[in-house]
């Protein structure tokens, strides 16, 4: 989302870095390119004035440290005041240590809410709590069903009323939870596509019957300044306990993000990065600071790794690997490893300098999937042992996975390659593989 703010920020930097010594010009003449990228990626023009301000009088007579070049300094004060704007740390949601406790989701419609509450379901089933989902849109076509389908696909459970108001099915639900041992109630209530004064008043209404313990605004970050306008808006009307920032892996400009915290005084506590359910993280100020300076997030990787990577099984086939026994059934195995940590192209982006590195490149996820569907199409036989696969093998790997054969053969010859490179590293005593981590 940030790429436009990020190359304009670089080039900033660069220039800084080319002056060699900082004076008050070339710094104001600096951060009035930072004003301009500020503004183009449709900040609130008083936060990116605040902004510069802030940077500008920290920058100016700066003692420059010995071990840090001048243009590196000034980076480090944006960097700084960059997590200062998002909020200074992170913000968790309302502990679910009583029973029930109740999140509120709200927002206008088309921001994902729905999508949303059933994010927030899985994310506390991970945690061994046991939610439910409760329809409260009764106004928007198929939002109830849309919900209960969701509910379905992550086997949560979900409420809903037929014939009763939202304030109703919110009470009755909470209700429901008292009596059946549910942790989380989360409400997803009805959007409009602008702001009203009924709508807002019957999320009141449902506020003051069931008195959640956090009321969590739905921002749909490629809406610009208007979501901030509506944040204000909800603000005023419900005192929100939070933001979700949905749609944060589009191709929007992102002044939302930048925005809203400053604007409004509410924390930012979610950032949903994509579309499946499970892309749903905590909002850390510092890590989408490092994002946008171009400097990745090797903190959100490392625990992406963590959550999806057996290391156990990932250091056995990593001595397989050494040895050069390494196949293609433990490929797959880390193949589909990988895959749970989401798309390639964005965990490349979280390696520092990979991102840069690599920037305007696609990855293209479908020749990894044509990669498994050449793999799955052999014997297990052929998985575990490679080096039989003749002529007519190729060919019929080639027909049942709707391949050439020249795809096959390019498979095999990449495999060998990176066994021979593997194995000759071993011979030659190479230990620079971080336990537990594959070489691609």
């Amino acid at each position: 989302m940030f790429d436009h703010l990020t190359d304009k920020l670089e080039l900033v930097f660069k220039k800084l870095r080319g002056a060699g010594k900082l004076t008050e010009k070339n710094i104001k003449d600096a951060l009035r390119e930072v004003r301009q990228a500020l503004l183009e990626a449709d900040v609130n023009y008083k936060v990116a004035r605040d902004f510069v301000q802030a940077v500008e009088q920290k920058a100016v007579g700066a003692e420059v440290m010995q071990s840090i070049e001048p243009g590196q300094q000034v980076i480090k004060i944006v960097h700084d005041e960059l997590v200062a704007l998002l909020g200074g740390k992170a913000e968790p949601l309302a502990s679910i240590d009583k029973s029930p406790t109740v999140y509120m989701v709200c927002g206008l419609q088309g921001s994902g809410k729905t999508t949303l509450a059933a994010k927030l379901g899985l994310m506390a089933k991970r945690k061994n709590k046991k939610p439910l989902l409760v329809a409260a849109d009764i106004y928007r076509p198929a939002a109830v069903k849309q919900l209960m389908v969701l509910a379905d696909q992550i086997t949560v459970e979900h409420f809903y009323l037929d014939g009763k108001k939202p304030p109703e099915i919110c009470l009755e639900a909470v209700k429901y939870a008292e009596k059946n041992f549910i942790d989380v109630v989360i409400l997803d209530t009805a959007g409009r596509l602008h702001i009203d004064d009924e709508m807002m008043t019957e999320l009141e209404i449902i506020k003051a019957r069931v008195k959640p313990h956090e009321i969590l605004l739905v921002a749909d970050s490629m809406t610009g300044q208007d979501a901030v306008n509506v944040a204000r808006e909800f603000h005023q009307r419900l005192n929100i306990t939070g933001v979700a920032l949905s749609k944060l892996d589009g191709d929007a400009r992102g002044g939302a993000a930048l925005s809203i915290r400053q604007v409004t005084g509410c924390p930012i506590k979610l950032a949903s990065v994509g579309e499946k359910l499970t892309d749903l993280e905590p909002f850390h100020p510092d890590r989408l600071a490092t994002r946008i300076l171009g400097m990745g997030d090797i903190v959100t990787l490392v625990e992406k790794a963590e959550e999806a990577i057996d290391f156990k099984e990932a250091e056995r086939m990593q001595e397989k690997l050494l040895r050069a026994q390494f196949d293609f059934e433990d490929f797959l195995e880390q193949m589909g490893q990988l895959k749970k940590m989401g798309p390639l192209e964005s965990l490349m982006g979280m390696i520092p300098g990979v991102g840069k590195a690599l920037k305007g490149m696609k990855v293209d996820e479908k020749q990894m999937e044509r990669m498994v569907a050449i793999i799955k199409s052999m014997t297990v036989f052929e998985r575990q042992n490679p080096h039989v696969i003749d002529g007519s093998r190729k060919k019929r790997i080639a027909m049942g996975s709707g391949n050439s054969v020249q795809a096959v053969n390019q498979l095999l010859k990449q495999f060998f390659a990176m066994q021979k490179m593997i194995g000759n590293m071993s011979k030659k005593g190479f230990k620079g593989i971080p336990r537990g981590m594959m070489p691609f």
